[in-house]
């Protein structure tokens, strides 16, 4: 497990944005995070511990990258 240290106004979804280009980590990170669980707005300096976490995958490519023939 690594940690990530917090910049003044860090968020639990910004950090989860930053850390996998998406949302959906925000409830493995606030598990992994129990005694910050109660904070929405984080101070500068605050140790979190993250889990292995998984990049968010489109499973669609956009309308530019798709083919029509």
């Amino acid at each position: 497990m690594t940690t990530y240290r917090t910049i003044q106004g860090d968020t639990w979804d910004g950090i989860s944005y930053k850390l996998t280009s998406g949302y959906d980590a925000m409830p493995e990170l606030m598990y992994a995070n129990l005694d910050h669980i109660h904070t929405v707005i984080f101070a500068a300096g605050t140790i979190l511990n993250i889990p292995e976490l998984q990049a968010q995958v489109s499973s669609s490519l956009p309308p530019w990258r798709t083919s029509d023939e």
